[in-house]
């Protein structure tokens, strides 16, 4: 059996859209997918002013290290909670160990693992620790479709709590503000619903009755 596996949908995007909107009894849905590579940068402090009151210019300073890092998720769609780690590579070995914590994260019932049709994704060591681990399925979107993947939403939360406007000397950096910005979010978790929310609607400071 192939690592995609589980019940059969009807078409690839309608597939992946009942999993989100009505997913088998008892089963678990993860939006799973990696982000990256985060490179270690550092930027020079903002320019001042000077005691007369000028503004002090300072020579542009920007500096990249050559460690790249993978950043690793897992979003389980029904409370918004997320795993998430960093590894050195995007590569078999980073997915299986994704895969694994899925596992551990939801140790009963049926876990379908939604994520991109990537080499990493379908090679032997994947096919062979699926098959050990009957439970979990991939369920692969469509090429050109990354939409339907509801991790891509929660990277662009993580991005704006880890990553934007931060220095970063080192890998280890990277790895403590995943860390941070993954724990701050869980704390404020909410189930991911597929779908345009109804928009809100407009309370009436005051009402005028027009009789004729």
């Amino acid at each position: 059996m192939g690592p995609e596996q589980g019940p059969r949908f009807r078409g690839k995007r309608t597939r992946i859209v009942e999993l989100y909107t009505s997913p088998p009894a008892g089963a678990t849905v993860v939006c799973a997918d990696e982000l990256g590579p985060v490179i270690p940068r550092t930027f020079a402090p903002a320019p001042g002013w000077s005691p007369g009151g000028h503004r002090v210019k300072a020579e542009l300073d920007y500096g990249r290290g050559p460690e790249k890092t993978w950043v690793y998720g897992g979003l389980r769609v029904r409370d918004g909670t997320e795993v998430s780690f960093c590894a050195p590579g995007r590569n078999t070995a980073g997915w299986l160990r994704l895969l694994q914590q899925i596992a551990r994260a939801n140790p009963r019932g049926q876990v379908y693992v939604v994520a991109d049709n990537l080499s990493s994704h379908t090679s032997g060591p994947v096919r062979r620790w699926l098959l050990k681990h009957r439970r979990i399925h991939q369920v692969f979107i469509p090429v050109g479709a990354c939409w339907l993947n509801m991790a891509e939403g929660w990277w662009r939360l993580f991005r704006k709590a880890a990553l934007a406007g931060q220095s970063f000397a080192d890998r280890a950096e990277i790895e403590l503000a995943t860390a941070l910005a993954t724990n701050w979010l869980n704390s404020r978790a909410r189930p991911w619903i597929w779908g345009r929310p109804a928009p809100p609607t407009r309370k009436l400071r005051r009402r005028f009755v027009y009789t004729l």
